[in-house]
């Protein structure tokens, strides 16, 4: 069955910089779109990033060019850089994968099929 699995997930003082990673395993990975979400108690989760199979991207507004997402096709991984990181920006990072061509919002949750357990993000000082 498809699995997530994130990693990278920290404290960080404001300013500084994290990269999540999130392997995928029992799927064709080439098939796959994936998207970054964040949650916080009591809030909705809220897309990050997203990418499709062949590369294209969607971004929050709020990441503002601060993070990056990226994927490797030989390692089945996904990556977010996420940079000047901000107070507001501690959440709960979950990856999740669609079967590409299936999303038309690919920065709303709901359309995504497969989600790993998430990890901490936590901005500090």
């Amino acid at each position: 069955q498809v699995q997530l699995v994130e990693s990278g997930g920290g404290l960080v003082q404001p300013g500084g910089s994290l990269r999540l990673s999130c392997v995928a395993s029992g799927m064709t990975f080439d098939y796959y779109d994936f998207g970054w979400f964040r949650q916080v108690p009591g809030k909705g989760r809220e897309g990050v990033y997203s990418i499709s199979s062949i590369g294209e991207t969607d971004k929050g507004n709020f990441v503002k060019g601060r993070f990056t997402i990226s994927r490797d096709s030989a390692t089945n991984t996904v990556y977010l850089q996420l940079n000047s990181l901000k107070p507001e920006d501690t959440a709960v990072y979950y990856c999740a994968a669609a079967l590409r061509g299936t999303l038309t919002l690919p920065l709303y949750y709901r359309e995504y099929e497969h989600w790993g357990q998430g990890t901490q993000v936590t901005v500090s000082s």
